[in-house]
């Protein structure tokens, strides 16, 4: 009758255990408009996206410089001849100032292709950085993801920590009394010191997962409001 009544207890522990389990989903806790200020945040902060950003002026800068370079292969000078002077050496028809303009055909018609090139590598850059930023998206959701399911574990070890030590203190009221034996006792203290590791690993993820996401974000999760 004893044992039977230590059996229910431990039955009844079970059952606490798996209604504290089926509160720890963390699906609950998925807050979307904050999620999206802390993607707001890494897209700001991050300096991949900073450097990104800077690729892409370079290459606009390199396109327009190319499109206006089109005067690149035109040289103009000019000729002064005084009005009362003459060269016998070299003859000139007219007097005065004289324009003189020399134009670079293979320079002429290199420029398209030098425009085609420096347009592409422009619309390259921005299909990086647009790629780089749904890749970074992705990143932060999946790391605060993690986050929450890190939180959600900690929270089942912890409840699993309380319930094992209730075990433990109504276990060892009822070993002094006679009421069951050392092994059920022992057993239970074992199971404690399980859950109490089962809970520093817990934390230890926790931490981890928190690291991981406030490095996306260049600040600490408190800073994002």
């Amino acid at each position: 009758m004893k044992l039977k009544l230590t059996y229910l207890f431990l039955i009844a522990l079970l059952f606490t255990s798996r209604v504290h389990a089926q509160q720890s989903s963390f699906i609950n806790d998925i807050n979307y408009p904050y999620l999206e200020k802390l993607i707001a945040t890494a897209k700001k902060n991050y300096p991949e996206v900073k450097a990104r950003q800077s690729q892409v002026n370079a290459a606009k800068g390199l396109y327009n410089s190319t499109v206006f370079s089109w005067l690149d292969g035109l040289t103009a000078s000019y000729i002064y001849s005084p009005q009362t002077s003459i060269n016998i050496s070299q003859p000139t028809i007219f007097k005065g100032y004289q324009l003189a303009l020399s134009l670079n055909i293979g320079q002429l018609f290199s420029r398209p292709g030098a425009i085609r090139q420096a347009k592409e590598t422009y619309k390259v850059a921005e299909y990086q950085q647009a790629e780089y930023m749904l890749s970074l998206e992705a990143q932060v959701k999946r790391f605060y993801f993690a986050y929450l399911e890190a939180q959600a574990e900690l929270r089942l070890r912890a409840n699993a920590v309380i319930d094992a030590e209730s075990a433990v203190k109504q276990l060892k009221y009822a070993f002094q009394k006679g009421e069951t034996t050392f092994q059920i006792y022992n057993e239970q203290l074992n199971s404690l010191y399980n859950q109490n590791s089962f809970k520093v690993q817990a934390e230890l993820s926790t931490f981890t997962a928190r690291t991981n996401l406030e490095e996306l974000l260049g600040t600490k999760l408190e800073d994002v409001k």
